[in-house]
């Protein structure tokens, strides 16, 4: 048997004075970590860009109140997105929402409705139709920012597509300019 050149370590076996080390060290540590705290945790966000959205402290309209000009027959309407915002640069919010009819089957078109409140008032209203649901379209995006809607489209290139298949992509943006809701096409847009 060979026998190891190195001498026994010194610290492979523990000694009152190595636990004294280690509590001191842990002392050093949490004492100093009691002076060097951070800055204390707020909700408030930092200030940055403002962008035309809703104030803080006007409640932007409820689509769950508005009674959207859909004919649905015996089945619900359906809420399926929202997004609120200052569309018309009044201070106010405006609401833009996506809805169609709850079918039990199928693919329902579905319709985009900008939404107001009158000052004073607590019932909303149907302001503008965005998308129509008779033009047989359905929602993909959809993004209320800086004063813009955006919507990606989907829809079908002749009556002989499925429903369940639209093959048409196409990417649109609405803007209040004049009194009226102005509709374009983004740079970039497509089809499929």
């Amino acid at each position: 048997m060979q026998s190891s050149a190195v001498p026994e370590l010194a610290h492979t076996h523990t000694r009152p004075i190595h636990w004294v080390a280690t509590a001191t060290a842990v002392a050093g540590v949490v004492a100093l970590s009691a002076v060097l705290q951070p800055d204390a945790a707020t909700a408030a966000q930092a200030p940055g860009p403002r962008t035309k959205s809703a104030p803080a402290h006007i409640a932007p309209p409820d689509p769950a109140a508005v009674e959207f000009p859909l004919e649905c027959g015996p089945v619900d309407v359906v809420v399926k997105k929202k997004a609120s915002g200052d569309l018309d640069g009044d201070g106010r919010p405006e609401t833009v929402a996506v809805v169609h009819c709850d079918a039990p089957m199928g693919t329902p078109p579905d319709g985009v409705y900008v939404l107001t409140q009158a000052a004073g008032s607590t019932v909303p209203r149907v302001v503008a139709t965005l998308v129509d649901p008779k033009d047989r379209t359905n929602v993909d995006d959809f993004a209320v920012r800086d004063g813009d809607v955006t919507v990606a489209l989907l829809g079908y290139s002749s009556a002989d597509v499925p429903s369940c298949c639209p093959d048409v992509r196409e990417s649109v943006k609405w803007r209040w300019e004049n009194g009226a809701f102005v509709r374009s096409v983004p740079s970039g847009a497509r089809s499929v």
